[in-house]
């Protein structure tokens, strides 16, 4: 029989090793009290106070308590930035005239130095962020790594094209960078979500100026040192820490910005895209709020089905845009599904992150706690079973319990609106056709699954389920290379893959007269 650390490694395996391969044999070594090296805002490759001098706290979730002040940049800040970022894009300076694959050696520079402080990095994202250890250094770092070395292998291959015209012509097209790129990117993923961003940017030669989440800023400073630790040319990138209304307001309406790629709610994106038509209409790729559903059918394998269904929901806390938060199950073994999600949900461990015990750690901050613990409380009320959970875990930090409501109603809130939390709803249903519009009504469209041993069921739902990813058999499969981003308000555009180069790319036509043989 496994130990309960060796159990909780196996089932990684199992849940991530499809994108992870994390092996438990790897030394992990976490640090509970990691060094902060990095609290200011990073500019053309140095370091500086904010202009306004002001800071903010950065709050340690498990505890409640102050890690540090970080610098909070603002306006005044994010005009240095988007000035520096302009003059390292200016024609036929060393960025613009680097050749292509030695970004992608900078590139791959960078994963090297990411995976040589992995275990650091991964501690101090457990700290600032509250995600346990061991998923931190298994699945975030792992996939963090992989899509930098993904895109430094494009660095050098996204071509254009020569196009047959009237013989007196040659026609072809150049793939080039979009210029000042401005990234906003949320608190669940810092790590990953940086990465997703930077990676494609870079490779395609574009400069960046990123806001980083107020909430978890530690981490993505600590990546901007090593950007110029592995020899990117100031100016290339730049990281501001800050808040939404300022610091990101600044990108999204600054003029000199070319594009602004968001990762947030839906409530931020559609601020943002008004933004940008406010100002310059600068191009805009965002990757917004989820209400995804996950059907099991009657044939599924019920203990794989009721395991990944628990994966795919309380996975990170529940803070996921891709969280299965609408699980809908078929009526033939909807009450022993029932049954066992509840004891699932009752034996999941919570408490000290750094614990390779525990499954869960705590919400990111007060304010998101708060908001989950009142999205129960309007389950209960508007008359959800409430079959697991339903409180705040302990009295210090931020936890809150793995909760399980069952009897949901698709008008209840909590069947409408992104908890961004551990709370699971399980419905009912018989008819597969009125499934289909069930699953479909929700102003998103970003995730689904599927659980089913029928290959012409799999197939129906997979080309009916509105959604820019779904899953079969299996839940939260990310590689680099599979490209993402929803339908509906859940955003525009695709990140990852090379579909996540477009977003980063102008294509210009050139047409060029060829003198005839006899002119």
């Amino acid at each position: 029989m496994l130990s309960s650390a060796r159990f909780i490694g196996w089932s990684f395996r199992q849940n991530l090793g499809r994108y992870a391969r994390y092996s438990y044999s790897t030394v992990a070594k976490p640090q509970p009290n990691p060094d902060i090296y990095h609290n200011q805002v990073f500019i053309n490759n140095e370091w500086h106070d904010a202009v306004s001098g002001k800071t903010f706290p950065t709050v340690n979730p498990s505890t409640g308590d102050i890690i540090c002040h970080v610098a909070e940049g603002d306006k005044a800040d994010v005009d240095i930035a988007v000035n520096a970022a302009k003059e390292a894009f200016r024609f036929g300076s060393p960025w613009r005239t680097m050749d292509a694959s030695n970004r992608g050696e900078l590139l791959n520079r960078l994963a090297d130095l990411i995976e040589r402080d992995r275990d650091y990095l991964a501690s101090l994202e457990t700290l600032d962020n509250g995600k346990p250890f061991h998923i931190a250094h298994a699945a975030d770092l792992d996939l963090t790594i992989k899509c930098y070395r993904y895109y430094a292998g494009w660095a050098d291959k996204n071509h254009g094209k020569t196009i047959p015209v009237n013989g007196d012509y040659l026609s072809f097209t150049r793939h080039e960078p979009v210029g000042v790129c401005g990234q906003i990117i949320p608190w669940n993923f810092p790590l990953l979500m940086q990465a997703w961003k930077l990676g494609p940017a870079l490779a395609m030669g574009n400069v960046v100026v990123m806001k980083l989440a107020e909430q978890t800023p530690l981490t993505g400073l600590y990546i901007a040192g090593l950007c110029k630790e592995a020899g990117f040319p100031p100016g290339v990138v730049n990281m501001i820490p800050g808040y939404g209304p300022t610091a990101g307001a600044a990108i999204a309406l600054h003029n000199d910005v070319d594009k602004v790629g968001f990762t947030g709610s839906t409530e931020i994106g559609k601020i943002i895209q008004k933004a940008a038509g406010d100002s310059n209409l600068k191009r805009v790729t965002l990757e917004l709020g989820g209400k995804s559903p996950l059907i099991v059918m009657n044939d599924a394998d019920l203990d794989y089905a009721v395991e990944q269904s628990h994966f795919a929901l309380f996975f990170n806390q529940g803070q996921c845009c891709t969280a299965a938060s609408r699980t809908y199950v078929e009526d033939g073994i909807y009450d022993e599904f029932v049954e066992r999600t509840i004891k699932r949900a009752e034996k999941r461990t919570i408490g000290d992150p750094f614990d390779s015990n525990n499954e869960q750690g705590p919400q990111v901050d007060k304010e998101q706690m708060d908001k989950i613990l009142d999205l129960i409380d309007s389950g209960k009320s508007e008359g959800a079973t409430l079959a697991a959970g339903g409180n705040r875990y302990g009295d210090k930090g931020y936890f809150v319990e793995p909760t399980v409501f069952t009897d949901v109603k698709e008008n209840m809130r909590i069947a409408k609106e992104e908890i961004f939390g551990p709370v699971m709803q399980v419905m009912k249903f018989s008819d597969k056709d009125e499934l289909v519009e069930r699953a479909n009504d929700s102003m998103y469209g970003l995730a689904a699954s599927i659980f089913t041993k029928d290959l012409d069921k799999a197939m129906m739902f997979s080309q009916s389920l509105r959604a820019g990813t779904v899953w079969v058999n299996c839940y939260d499969v990310f590689q680099a290379a599979a490209p993402f981003g929803g339908y509906k308000m859940s955003g525009t555009g695709r990140e990852l893959g090379e579909y996540g180069l477009e977003n980063y790319t102008e294509v210009k036509t050139v047409t060029i007269k060829i003198p005839q043989k006899n002119s």
